[in-house]
């Protein structure tokens, strides 16, 4: 098989101070949404899927406290689908 091109790379800082709104048992599940819509409206893409890492980074601190921002990278390849990783640290 061959590899999927990528059509397009970005590195974005998501600010998540939305998420203060919701209710505490709420916080982490709605920083994955808005996650989400950020990438559907800069990507314009409707297929999202995020990395285990990045979920993983989100639910660090449990459901009550996710980061208020975080640093991602957005791939998207030719089907048009996004998929949403922390970036590689050099």
């Amino acid at each position: 098989m061959a590899e999927k091109e990528v059509t397009r790379e970005r590195i974005y800082t998501i600010p998540l101070k939305k998420v203060i709104i919701s209710p505490r048992q709420r916080r982490a599940k709605r920083a994955i949404n808005i996650i989400k819509e950020f990438a559907m409206k800069h990507m314009k893409s409707s297929e999202i899927k995020l990395s285990s890492e990045l979920n993983r980074k989100i639910w660090e601190r449990g459901i009550r406290t996710p980061p208020r921002r975080i640093t991602v990278k957005m791939v998207k390849d030719e089907e048009g689908i996004v998929t949403i990783s922390l970036p590689k640290e050099e």
